[in-house]
């Protein structure tokens, strides 16, 4: 008995794509009713409010309202920040920080021209609408049940949920990862478009130097280029220099626990939240992002495929930043993407199927680990993430009788695609076996 039920959580023929689109539609209706509830509850129409509530967008719109006001520097100015955002929400809601460079003031800018809500619900359905589509390319998707499980992972409940702009970030890295190889221009734009949250970028230089993608290099830097002379003549050389004396002094609200701990998922998070020193966490994270480059930098040096390439830059990089909360873990669902497109071309490995599975709850889990039980599951579901990745690249380096993955098979879908199923008794025969009994020479 034992042995039946390892083989069927290592094979896993059960995870067809029936269940998951059905687990994955009372996950996302879970989620749903549980954002509806906390909408309700922080407008005061559950209980009385002792405090009130408010969402990071207010943040971005705060701060487009002070750039259409003509003193965008103000943006980086906290009192003047917070007293707008209490102008567009009401008195006595909590900061919210803004350590954006003024390129991302454009955006805030446009998103201010319009009322506060219906900014907050446009920005989420252009940025959404866009991130599906980077993934509906990724995963080579049509029709519309594909989207049950990707819009049920828990990192589209935060995002949504505080107005972050996750989605973007996403989309962004998601199209750079697609164009890369075929278009490596267009690919190098949209990776500049990402200098607002500049340290996401990290590890992406580390990448395109190790593969010899001069073309993107460049056009990267270009676009990089265009948009900070573009907030240049918008807001003026002024705002960018408030914006570095804001930024110098961010490290000490990250450093101060003013973000929870609980709600980080890298490694500087995890110590900060297990009770190490800001020094040791510190010295974690570096050490950690020092793997982490020279793990891209050999992946992508000496990888042929794309989707592994991919996976392994996008979860390398939620480990190497020491900033990332649990809404970014939205750049781990475009990784879990490529893993499932490589799948599908050369099987599953045995355990691969109900480890991504895993993802699901145990991101859910995050914070409330975090914060209740004081354990950090954020880059730990980012370590697993990038260990298969590495255990792919490894079987077809290794040569595949050492690990042979499930053959594909017409019986079992996966998420828009047929999951590989096992062989009769569930469980893969290794290649040189599978020879000597066809009566082949191994």
């Amino acid at each position: 008995m034992p042995l039946r039920l390892i083989r069927l959580l290592c094979d896993a023929p059960w995870l067809n794509r029936e269940r998951i689109v059905a687990w994955g539609s009372v996950l996302l209706i879970v989620e749903i009713l549980l954002l509806g509830f906390i909408t309700l509850y922080q407008n005061g129409m559950v209980a009385e409010l002792t405090e009130h509530n408010s969402i990071d967008f207010v943040s971005f719109y705060a701060a487009g309202k002070l750039a259409l006001a003509g003193t965008p520097a103000l943006a980086y100015d906290q009192s003047a920040h917070h007293a707008m955002e209490q102008a567009v929400t009401a008195t006595g809601t909590p900061y919210q920080f803004f350590f954006y460079p003024p390129v991302f003031l454009m955006l805030c800018a446009a998103l201010a021209l319009l009322p506060y809500l219906v900014s907050y619900a446009v920005f989420g359905v252009v940025t959404l609408t866009m991130f599906l589509c980077a993934m509906r390319a990724i995963l080579r998707e049509t029709g519309c049940r594909w989207m049950v499980p990707v819009l049920a992972f828990p990192a589209v409940f935060w995002t949504v949920g505080l107005g972050q702009n996750a989605f973007l970030t996403a989309a962004l890295f998601g199209g750079f990862t697609l164009m890369v190889d075929r278009r490596p221009i267009r690919a190098g734009m949209l990776l500049g478009m990402l200098c607002y949250k500049p340290h996401f970028g990290l590890l992406v230089p580390v990448a395109l130097a190790a593969s010899g993608r001069w073309r993107a290099f460049i056009a990267a830097a270009a676009a990089v280029a265009v948009l900070v002379a573009a907030s240049i003549a918008l807001f003026g050389v002024g705002t960018w220099s408030t914006y570095f004396a804001a930024f110098a002094g961010s490290q000490s609200v990250y450093d101060s626990g003013r973000i929870d701990f609980a709600g980080m998922v890298t490694p500087f998070g995890a110590a900060r939240l297990l009770g190490f020193t800001n020094a040791h966490a510190y010295g974690l994270q570096t050490t950690v992002a020092l793997v982490m480059a020279a793990t891209v930098a050999l992946a992508w040096r000496n990888v042929p495929g794309t989707g592994q390439r991919a996976a392994i830059l996008l979860s390398a990089t939620l480990l190497a930043v020491p900033m990332a909360l649990v809404y970014d873990k939205m750049l781990l669902l475009v990784a879990v993407a490529w893993i499932i497109r490589d799948a599908r071309e050369s099987g599953f490995l045995p355990w691969e199927k109900v480890v991504l599975t895993a993802t699901y709850p145990l991101c859910l889990l995050t914070w409330s680990a975090g914060s209740n039980w004081q354990i950090p599951l954020g880059p730990f579901i980012t370590a697993i993430v990038l260990l298969l990745c590495l255990r792919r690249i490894r079987w077809r380096t290794a040569g595949r009788d050492s690990l042979c993955p499930i053959p594909m098979g017409p019986r079992f879908g996966g998420i828009g695609a047929p999951f590989p199923v096992a062989g009769a008794h569930g469980q893969a025969r290794p290649a040189a076996a599978a020879r000597q009994a066809a009566g082949a020479t191994p």
